[in-house]
């Protein structure tokens, strides 16, 4: 059966606006170079830090690195996926299309699942590349976790888009000025999140504002993971929970302040 003219209008627009920003990066191999530079370097930097603990006797320390290359690589799932909504806006905005996209019949939705998909391309044209050289040159193999690692992309990826709709909303709100934190909200969240070490190491007042995070408990699961095979259910199942809550606060704030810009005709002026 034939999907309905209302779906298939609805898949080309955002088809449409994806298109836009591939032929950006089809034409232009800095933009192709900048995607996959940062997730190499931080995971080349960490991999040599890995190296070198794994050369000391023991096996915790050995543990040690290989739990420090996959928190690197996976927390940048969520960085690449956070800037991949936060820098496809900006481009809009800093073109000066946010107005053009709009009086097209192109709607906040569309614009949103086009921003997610740009997001997921993005971030793995950024992370698989620096998965593999983790591979061949540390002999770390991220997806030896098994089918568990997907959760942990997911997880982490959901984090990053309720992070940058966040951003969003506050650029739509306060300008140009907010623009920084599309750079920024995401690092400040990271000593949250667990990253390099377990929530226990954090101070007790802060625990609970960690355990509100899901990455935080991704990365609880990945480590219980690397340590003996163990998948913690139950972090993961507080990953979901807390990403549907996170997620659904961010596209209620997202539509309230796209509708408020749009009334005072800043979609035309934000930029400037």
């Amino acid at each position: 059966m034939p999907a309905s003219p209302r779906i298939g209008a609805g898949g080309r627009r955002i088809w449409g606006l994806m298109y836009r920003h591939l032929a950006l990066y089809r034409g232009s191999w800095p933009r192709l170079l900048e995607l996959a530079y940062w997730p190499v370097l931080q995971m080349l930097i960490w991999g040599f830090t890995a190296s070198y603990l794994a050369s000391r006797s023991g096996t915790t320390v050995m543990l040690a690195g290989g739990t420090l290359l996959g928190a690197v690589l996976l927390w940048e799932v969520a960085l690449r996926s956070q800037m991949g909504v936060a820098i496809s806006f900006l481009e809009e905005l800093w073109s000066r299309n946010l107005g053009h996209v709009f009086v097209s019949p192109l709607r906040p939705w569309e614009m949103v699942a086009a921003l997610i998909g740009m997001s997921v391309i993005r971030m793995l044209t950024g992370v698989l590349p620096a998965i593999l050289l983790a591979w061949l040159l540390y002999a770390f193999n991220l997806f030896s976790l098994g089918p568990i690692v997907v959760l942990f992309f997911a997880n982490l990826m959901i984090m990053g888009w309720w992070v940058s709709f966040g951003v969003v909303s506050l650029i739509l709100r306060h300008g140009a000025g907010a623009e920084a934190l599309a750079w920024s909200v995401l690092f400040g969240l990271t000593p949250f999140s667990a990253v390099f070490y377990p929530v226990a190491v954090l101070p007790a007042v802060l625990r609970p504002v960690a355990l509100a995070l899901p990455s935080a408990h991704v990365f609880e699961g990945m480590r219980a993971a690397l340590r003996d095979g163990t998948i913690r259910w139950d972090h993961m199942a507080w990953a979901l929970g807390l990403n549907v809550v996170w997620m659904a606060a961010a596209t209620l704030l997202f539509a309230r302040q796209f509708h408020a810009a749009r009334v005072r005709g800043a979609l035309l002026s934000i930029g400037e």
